[in-house]
């Protein structure tokens, strides 16, 4: 399909699945619960687990909160396009 908004959908879509993916193998490496890295972070339980499976958005600021958590360093940035 090429329709550009289903395009901006699905690269969202992907990138909050990334991140819930990188959220979800740390918590396991630390060996922390939802709950646990939930308090850590000044979360509840479910924005944890909505945050894991792709789901919501969040702020810079709780990303930050999180990295914390998750005794790890947060790093933004924006990577040129690669040449097709």
């Amino acid at each position: 399909m090429n329709d550009p908004e289903y395009a901006r959908f699905y690269e969202e879509a992907e990138a909050e699945q990334r991140l819930g993916q990188l959220v979800y193998d740390r918590r396991v490496a630390l060996g922390l619960s939802q709950a646990e890295l939930a308090e850590r972070a000044g979360m509840t339980q479910p924005q944890v687990s909505r945050l894991e499976t792709g789901g919501g958005n969040i702020t810079v600021a709780s990303l930050g909160r999180l990295a914390a958590a998750l005794d790890a360093d947060l790093t933004i940035g924006f990577m040129p396009h690669q040449a097709a």
